[in-house]
């Protein structure tokens, strides 16, 4: 697969990848792997509260506001 980036885009990728002590290719490798893993984290998530909230498995409104003003009052 090729990509290619705009001028301005490209340059600020091999900035990064220096900084990094990387290649601009290995940088985005690395990105673009830790973005996916990343979304496919977060669709699990997203399937398990499905789940639960299917089995019933669920916490009324006002106690999860209960709990936010507490957190947020601390």
């Amino acid at each position: 697969m090729e990509v290619h980036f705009p001028p301005e885009v490209e340059t600020r990728l091999h900035q990064a990848a220096s900084a990094a002590g990387k290649d601009a290719e290995q940088l985005v490798r690395d990105t673009v792997n830790q973005m996916l893993e990343s979304r496919a984290r977060f669709i699990a998530g997203v399937e398990r509260g499905i789940d639960q909230a299917n089995r019933g498995e669920v916490v009324d409104h006002q106690i999860v506001r209960d709990r936010l003003d507490r957190l947020f009052q601390s």
